[in-house]
């Protein structure tokens, strides 16, 4: 996607407030940034940070659906969810393609999450108990992942700004295949429509979780905004994504689970009540339900395919020493 000749750079150098002047006129001027321009080494370390922890969800969100795969209730549901989950690892491919050229390579980025050492979304911590889990990731999750990741098209740097077009295409259909799944449950018998339900009460204050803090305890938004790495903060997102879910909630016939829901006709925004942050916090720690068995089932995965990376490597090797010969024997 990306020319690797971009992995390596220079060692950072000094801060120079009259380089970094002009770079914030060019962001500013909404001109985009490419690998080779001069950027702040803590625009670049932003990037890694926040492209990196994109690429590492999407390669963790594979596990609570592939999961399901083998039991989905037909033929055609299995077909989509594998599409599904298929599109999944091509995001995390295109989003490591994209950090690399920020100069860290994929191996990098790959053995810090398989570590702990870098984060993924704190929702793919949660498990998949029943099939309505599925629908409710496709519509609460890839809702919640395509109101953050739209913006990102418009990103300040080119490489991340052009992969994530083609990653909101794909969400987009799978934000919709995950309400179709509700909206069949929603209207099947009655013991469907419960189960519906009970996905929609587990989901729903994770995936409004997964916005990130509110913006007064955000560390990073003031500069990713400044930058135009973001373009909305944490709590507008947030309050987009509940403008936009609790009518499609109504529309089937399922409740949100907060009472303190209610409509503002001043403002015209749902207001809704107190996201418990303490469980973010302890999520985001490492202690949530799933935490531990998702990063052993990546270094499971990662181990498995070792034989796989190294035949590539094994294969490239002898193609470069083919290519030299005959270009060895045609000199001659």
């Amino acid at each position: 996607m990306y020319t690797q000749a971009l992995n390596t750079r220079e060692a950072a150098a000094p801060e120079d407030p009259e380089r970094e002047a002009r770079f914030q006129a060019r962001i500013d001027a909404e001109e985009k940034i490419e690998p080779n321009d001069w950027m702040p080494e803590a625009y670049r370390r932003t990037l890694i940070r926040q492209i990196a922890q994109h690429a590492h969800s999407e390669i963790v969100g594979m596990l609570p659906e592939g999961n399901w795969i083998t039991r989905a209730p037909s033929l055609k549901r299995k077909a989509a969810l594998l599409a599904k989950v298929q599109d999944e690892g091509g995001h995390g491919l295109y989003l490591y393609a994209a950090a690399e050229t920020l100069g860290v390579s994929r191996e990098e980025l790959v053995a810090l999450l398989l570590s702990g050492k870098q984060k993924y979304s704190s929702i793919f911590n949660y498990p998949t108990l029943t099939w309505a889990d599925i629908g409710v990731i496709g519509w609460l999750v890839d809702g919640a992942a395509i109101m953050n990741q739209i913006p990102l098209c418009r990103c300040s740097y080119g490489p991340y700004a052009r992969a994530m077009i083609r990653i909101c295409k794909e969400e987009s259909f799978h934000q919709r295949q995950g309400y179709e799944i509700m909206v069949t449950l929603a209207r099947g018998t009655p013991e469907q429509k419960a189960m519906a339900q009970d996905a929609l009460n587990r989901w729903w204050w994770p995936a409004l979780m997964m916005f990130g803090p509110p913006d007064g305890d955000s560390q990073h938004t003031d500069t990713a905004m400044r930058w135009r790495i973001k373009r909305f903060t944490n709590d507008e997102l947030r309050q987009k994504f509940v403008d936009a879910t609790v009518p499609q909630a109504h529309h089937i016939g399922l409740t949100i689970p907060d009472d303190k829901l209610t409509f503002n006709d001043t403002t015209g925004h749902w207001e809704f009540g107190a996201i418990d942050w303490a469980e973010f916090k302890n999520v985001i720690a490492g202690n949530g339900p799933c935490n531990k068995q998702r990063l052993k089932q990546r270094n499971a995965s990662h181990d498995a395919g070792a034989w796989v990376r190294e035949a590539a490597l094994a294969y490239a090797e002898k193609r470069r020493r083919r290519e030299a010969a005959g270009r060895l024997v045609a000199a001659e």
